[in-house]
């Protein structure tokens, strides 16, 4: 028989077992709950979407889809997806299109076996304000967005949302993205870095960018080596595309509405040469032309595993599905000032000119910093 000691120390550790076990459990039953998405496959996770203000005053709030990982979430790391733009959907690119757990497919959605959630629990975010679901009371707030706003609003996001989720506050933490995300994520995570200096809220491990803008000269003038490299321009035109206007060049015209005579020349001949049927991204695919309703089944010209399908399609059916009713109402999802949900906002009015300002000296103080 155990002493009166024993006992009170095997109850003691029973109390702070089902304790631990109602603070990981207890984001089951919260609001942000997602009971089961349209024409979704059963599956064993648990997802929740939702909206978080971001000010005090409630004039912008920044929506969220969150999924736990397939096995074991309370001891998969937690990580923070953000596409770019700026200005384009993490939940209709990220989550629906690229590394979430299901993809739209006509009515239905069709599991996606290379989802992220098989080794982590994803968040994807709608940054900034004005973007997908996400919204702005006010509208001249899409118009005073930069990099800074944003990096401060999903920050303050970050914060509010582990109030949410305290059992996620300090589980390893990384922060991943493409595109313009090569800007969003680093100064996220300079502003972390700098707020745990002063008290850990925190516990970054790590940065992933894939195809990140991190450096404007750069990484926009590797388009004509690519195009050419790849058969999609001439070597005249390939010149013409370097030494007489580079794409840099020409991106800082158009965003200052001043696009010189000679870069409209070379952009038309570059549009003329790689044509609107090459997906520009992938050049080994089509283009999706919603008429051709085959290219929905569309398969790699070059031999893939029994059963691998590329959609090119698969932008035109997150559209059409993230506009259903029964598709916001399941999210708890709402528009506010828009008429559709849309893959890159067309309210947002974003300080471009902030992509002139290069990003990779962040990544090397992150570095330096041990991230």
């Amino acid at each position: 028989m155990l002493s009166s000691t024993r006992k009170t120390m095997a109850m003691a550790a029973l109390i702070l077992h089902l304790c631990i076990y109602k603070e990981v459990d207890s984001s089951h039953d919260h609001s942000d709950k997602i009971i089961s998405l349209p024409g979704q496959p059963p599956v064993g996770f648990h997802q929740f979407s939702g909206y978080l203000h971001v000010d005090d005053q409630k004039h912008r709030a920044l929506f969220y889809y969150f999924v736990e990982a397939e096995i074991d979430p309370a001891s998969k790391p937690l990580v923070l997806w953000l596409n770019g733009g700026p200005g384009c959907s993490s939940l209709g690119v990220g989550a629906f299109s690229e590394n979430g757990p299901f993809s739209p497919n006509g009515e239905v959605l069709v599991k996606n076996e290379h989802s992220w959630n098989r080794v982590g629990n994803m968040l994807y975010l709608e940054t900034p304000a004005g973007v997908g679901f996400s919204y702005a009371n006010d509208s001249a707030s899409h118009g005073t967005m930069d990099d800074e706003a944003t990096a401060k609003d999903n920050l303050i996001f970050l914060r509010r949302w582990f109030d949410q989720f305290p059992h996620y506050k300090h589980r390893d933490l990384f922060l991943t993205g493409e595109s313009y995300a090569g800007h969003y994520i680093p100064q996220l995570a300079r502003l972390m870095t700098e707020l745990d200096k002063k008290e850990k809220l925190f516990n970054l491990k790590g940065i992933a960018l894939g195809n990140p803008v991190l450096e404007y000269a750069t990484d926009l003038n590797s388009r004509a080596e690519f195009f050419w490299s790849h058969g999609l321009i001439s070597d005249s035109t390939y010149t013409f595309f370097t030494a007489t206007c580079n794409y840099s060049r020409y991106v800082s015209e158009y965003y200052r509405d001043s696009v010189s005579e000679v870069c409209l020349r070379v952009r038309t001949q570059v549009n003329k040469e790689t044509s609107n049927f090459v997906d520009k991204y992938d050049v080994t695919l089509d283009v999706c032309i919603p008429s051709v309703l085959s290219q929905s089944k569309y398969l790699r010209p070059h031999p893939q595993p029994e059963g691998e399908r590329i959609d090119v399609c698969i932008e035109d059916e997150t559209v059409k599905y993230l506009n259903r009713e029964d598709v916001k109402k399941a999210l708890h999802a709402r528009l506010v000032g828009v008429h559709k949900w849309t893959v890159c906002s067309e309210v947002l009015d974003y300080e471009l000119l902030n992509l002139e300002i290069p990003t990779i000296s962040i990544v090397g103080s992150l570095v330096k910093a041990g991230i």
